[in-house]
């Protein structure tokens, strides 16, 4: 890493969440740092260019003249784009972001890796703040935007490094999941289903890439997971070489119409003392350790601290300072943010992605709101989504709404109005935003909760619901 001030490293992608996280490390170790990508918008384009970072629109191999002494490859970038094109013609030195990340950053670090389909971001915040509020400054590298940090990752000035470790491939030349990549010592595996039918054709494909993820762990590491998730208990039967904690939710929790009634003995419990998860005891081997009063909400978010929780207390951080950290945590933009309340209906915006997450995020709102009206408002956008692969959970997942708004995008593969005609609650398809928004206002009463769920920008429905909803008197 010496002289890297004199090298210059090109990042094709630059703008996605992760790559953007690691143009701004390695900016930080010293080098010079440019990137390319389609769409060159904020936020991370203000957060790159602050950064010192220079941008440049679309994949020209004007680009890459002179030539850079790396191009570091996003995994959204395939063959037959003309910079990648440039770059196999020209002989020009390249590496994959996951694999740039381990050779430059992670090398001799403590690494603390958080994987599982959902709650990688929130669990990854909350153990990168226990460990700030604990004074280890540790260096991070988030998929999400933390409120109680300023940027998505940092180096850090100790051994200790967070990272979301996400089961994507890393590189159209390297089709193993990022999270192999990484060194990891003190690994969550949150939780496991199907999902990026893009690219797993089903869940062992994904079963498979964890077991390898479980292959690279140290024996003197450690493994936390769910004391009740069949498809983590089938990755760790295939072969485990490291010492692991579970955790569950004491029995006949109930959030919402979500049920954890789990009969596994973990060593690690939460007995909840609000039925929406707000306040919370941590057991020990049947031993209470630490109480949590906090902000968070959602049988899901329970278990992301007790995971975050166990992960500190691997790096010697006791549950009782976990849990004056988890106090003050400030939750993840676009996870359960309220944008507004106007005339007292407010507006939440929410990343869901799949299914499960719709449905977790909705009991938990159910249990904190009671009686008072939850409209969702639904794009279902991602790969997995889009494909229609989930369209027989999709009715389920939103029985703790009083209505439903289904917004169908124009590139849809398939069509949604068989998810509203079997919907168990009032549901209704629409095509037009305006119409939606129309929809949404007429649909509210005093008291009413709108959450909006999609994981890209929606067209800007809410910051267009919220100004509608100012110029109507409910």
């Amino acid at each position: 890493m010496h002289n890297s001030a004199q090298k210059h490293i090109h990042i094709l992608g630059v703008c996605g969440t992760f790559m953007g996280s690691l143009a701004q490390l390695a900016k930080d170790l010293g080098y010079r740092v440019t990137g390319s990508d389609t769409n060159v918008y904020p936020p991370m384009s203000t957060q790159l260019e602050q950064a010192g970072i220079e941008l440049m629109q679309g994949f020209d191999p004007a680009h890459l003249q002179p030539t850079p002494d790396l191009v570091v490859i996003g995994n959204a970038m395939s063959r037959g784009n003309p910079a990648i094109e440039y770059v196999l013609n020209q002989g020009i030195a390249y590496t994959s972001g996951p694999q740039w990340l381990r050779d430059h950053v992670l090398q001799g670090k403590w690494v603390l890796a958080v994987a599982g389909t959902h709650g990688k971001t929130t669990t990854s915040s909350m153990l990168t703040w226990i460990l700030e509020y604990a004074g280890m400054a540790p260096g991070y590298l988030i998929g999400g935007v933390t409120n109680n940090f300023p940027t998505s990752a940092r180096l850090g000035s100790t051994p200790f490094f967070v990272v979301e470790a996400d089961e994507y491939d890393s590189a159209f030349f390297d089709k193993r999941s990022k999270f192999v990549h990484y060194n990891a010592r003190t690994v969550i595996l949150n939780n496991l289903e199907f999902d990026h039918a893009d690219i797993f054709p089903d869940l062992a494909a994904i079963q498979k890439q964890f077991h390898h993820l479980v292959r690279t762990i140290p024996n003197n590491g450690l493994i936390i997971s769910p004391g009740n998730d069949k498809a983590i208990a089938e990755v760790i039967a295939t072969g485990c070489w490291t010492p692991q904690q579970q955790f569950s939710i004491a029995p006949h929790a109930t959030i919402g119409t979500e049920t954890a009634d789990d009969k596994s003995t973990s060593e690690w419990q939460a007995q909840l003392i609000t039925a929406d998860g707000s306040e919370f005891i941590v057991l020990h081997e049947g031993k209470k350790i630490a109480q949590i009063n906090w902000q968070q909400t959602g049988l899901h978010n329970v278990n992301n601290g007790l995971a975050a929780m166990i992960a500190a207390r691997h790096v010697g951080v006791t549950p009782e300072v976990s849990a004056q950290a988890l106090a003050q945590f400030a939750g993840v933009k676009r996870r359960m943010e309220c944008l507004a309340e106007v005339h007292s209906v407010k507006v939440y915006d929410d990343f869901a992605h799949h299914p499960t997450a719709i449905k977790t995020t909705l009991a938990g709102l159910r249990a904190k709101v009671g009686s008072e009206k939850i409209i969702a408002i639904i794009e279902p956008r991602s790969n997995t989504m889009r494909m229609g692969v989930h369209k027989d959970a999709l009715n389920q997942s939103c029985t703790d709404a009083d209505d439903v708004l289904w917004y169908q995008p124009a590139n849809a593969d398939w069509a949604m109005d068989e998810v509203v005609n079997k919907s168990p609650v009032p549901a209704k398809l629409l095509r037009d935003l305006d119409e939606l928004i129309h929809c949404a206002i007429s649909l509210c009463e005093t008291n009413t909760h709108i959450v909006i769920m999609s994981n890209g920008g929606f067209g800007g429905v809410h910051q267009k619901l919220i100004a509608q909803l100012k110029k109507h008197a409910l």
